[in-house]
This record gives C-alpha cells, sequence and structure tokens, in this order.
C-alpha cells in the first residue's frame, strides 16, 4: 500500500495547503460546516462517510486550527464543530472550485452572471427552499422581521458588465427595491442587498442613491460558500450571480428566484411572492385559532 508523501515542507503554497486539506472529505467537511452542520452525526449523514473516516477528519482539522470543538452537552460530554478564521479562509477555495464546475464542467465555458432556467445550476440554487441561512460572522442577512428579502447583486459599476450575460442591471435593481420598499415594509418583510464589493464601495453607491436599506458586503464569501451560491470571476475579482433568496423569521428559506433575466420585474415578483406567503401565514394563523 503507497503512502502519500507529506509537503509540508514544501516551498510552494499550493503544495502546504494540498498538504493541509488532505483529501476531497476534508474540504467537504469544511464545505457541510459553513452549511450549518456542526455536529458529528450530522455530518455522518450528510457526507455518507465511515465513523472512523470522519473522526480522522476532523481531528486533524482540530490539530491544524481549521475547525475548533465547541461544547454543546456535559452529560454526556458532547462537541460540535465550528469554522476557525482559518477555516472561513478556505471558503474562496470551495468557491472557486464551484465555480469551476458550473462554468467547465456543468457548463460551456462562457463567463455568465445568471443561467438557463432548466441547468443543473438553477436546480441546485431553487432546491435552497427549506435550508436554513446559518449564522455568520462577518454579518447577518437576516433581519428580525417577519420576512427578509435577500437579493444578491454582481457588482455596481461592475467594468465590462454589458460584455457578460445578466450583468447589467444592478444599479436599477437597487433603485427598484428602493421604490418599493414601503410596499414590502408594509408587508412585514426587510429588505438587504450583497454583493462580494467592499463596505465602502457599497456605503458611496447608498448614499449617491439614496438607498434605505442594508448593503451587505460578502467579500470573504461567507455566505456564498455556506449556501453554495452561484458565482463568477469579473474584474479580477469573485461576483454573485443575480438571485434573490425570501427567507422567514426562523432563517429558513421560503422562496428563490432565480435565474432573473428581468430586474425591474424580478423586484415585482419578491413583492409577489411575500404577499403570497404573507397571506399563507395569515391563513394557518386563522385556521388554527
Amino acid at each position: 500500500m503507497s503512502r502519500r508523501t507529506s509537503l509540508a515542507d514544501s516551498s510552494c503554497a499550493i503544495a502546504q495547503t494540498l498538504d493541509l486539506v488532505g483529501d476531497w472529505w476534508t474540504l467537504l467537511i469544511v464545505r457541510d460546516t459553513a452549511r450549518g452542520l456542526h455536529r458529528f452525526e450530522e455530518l455522518r449523514a450528510e457526507l455518507g462517510v465511515s465513523r472512523k473516516v470522519l473522526t480522522e477528519r476532523l481531528a486533524m482539522l482540530v490539530d491544524h486550527g481549521v475547525l475548533a470543538k465547541r461544547p454543546y452537552s456535559a452529560r454526556p460530554p458532547r462537541h460540535e464543530y465550528v469554522l476557525t478564521d482559518l477555516g472561513r479562509g478556505l471558503l474562496p477555495v470551495l468557491v472557486a472550485l464551484q465555480d469551476f464546475g458550473d462554468r467547465h464542467l456543468l457548463g460551456d465555458g462562457t463567463v455568465t452572471a445568471t443561467a438557463e432556467p432548466g441547468s443543473a445550476e438553477a436546480a441546485r440554487v431553487r432546491a435552497l427552499v427549506g435550508t436554513r441561512i446559518p449564522g455568520l460572522s462577518s454579518f447577518d442577512p437576516i433581519a428580525p422581521t417577519p420576512w427578509t428579502v435577500l437579493y444578491c447583486y454582481p457588482a455596481t459599476g461592475l467594468p465590462g458588465a454589458a460584455a457578460i450575460p445578466g450583468g447589467v442591471g444592478c444599479t436599477l435593481e437597487a433603485c427598484s427595491f428602493r421604490d418599493r420598499l414601503d410596499s414590502f415594509t408594509r408587508l412585514g418583510a426587510s429588505v438587504k442587498g450583497v454583493s462580494t464589493q467592499s463596505a465602502a464601495e457599497q456605503e458611496a453607491f447608498a448614499a449617491d442613491n439614496r438607498i434605505r436599506f442594508p448593503l451587505l458586503s460578502d467579500a470573504g464569501l461567507e455566505l456564498a460558500g455556506a449556501l453554495r451560491l452561484p458565482t463568477f470571476r469579473a474584474a479580477g475579482s469573485v461576483r454573485l450571480k443575480r438571485l434573490t433568496l425570501i427567507a422567514d423569521s426562523s432563517r429558513v428559506v421560503r422562496e428563490v428566484l432565480y435565474p432573473i433575466t428581468d430586474v425591474t420585474g424580478g423586484v415585482e415578483d419578491a413583492l409577489s411572492a411575500v404577499e403570497r406567503l404573507a397571506g399563507d401565514l395569515a391563513s394557518a394563523s386563522s385556521s388554527s385559532a
């Protein structure tokens, strides 16, 4: 049986990272802890891996500072596993792998800010319905209201956006949400925008365009990595593709709009979805009364 040669002493940073990552199970464990699966049995059920392999990989990741153990039961003693700052540093690696797969293995290699409605990527994103959005260290995407409309966009003022399918319209989208904000508020919904732009860029854009809701920076790709959101690379940076998530107060995604081919129409679709969800909730409450 051949033994894997350690690359830890190599002067190549790629080799050293591969020595830390180990094998594919390791990256999948990082992927799933980012998604909010922190306990041993949760990870084993999701990955379908043997207890022995999972125990070894978790111990290695803790030893290397990628994961930290956090107690959640004293009797019997039980721990869960959470990403450290070092572990979150691997999220861009996962996002890059997913982007490569979406673009080159599942797609035709074209750089695009959208997807075909019948594509595997679109199906994966729409399958987020029922997913709980985990807590993040950098920002909280969920508002303390019955509903949160979280719309993701590539970037305002993106260079070369006109040449990228789906890349145009970020300013129009933000201003359309701004103009319809009171309608969302009346339904108990908060609106938040998120992109990988810096907080300073977003603050300047919000001030110039009188945006009355938060614009969040996912520059560290924490939200993108947690939810496996679709991305593309343009102007030297990773960008989120245009999509909208509607979550309830328990952080569960109740509606996904993707792909969005008409930015103003997408805002109206989001408003219609909130109206329907709020109506369903009111009907369920009256029926149980």
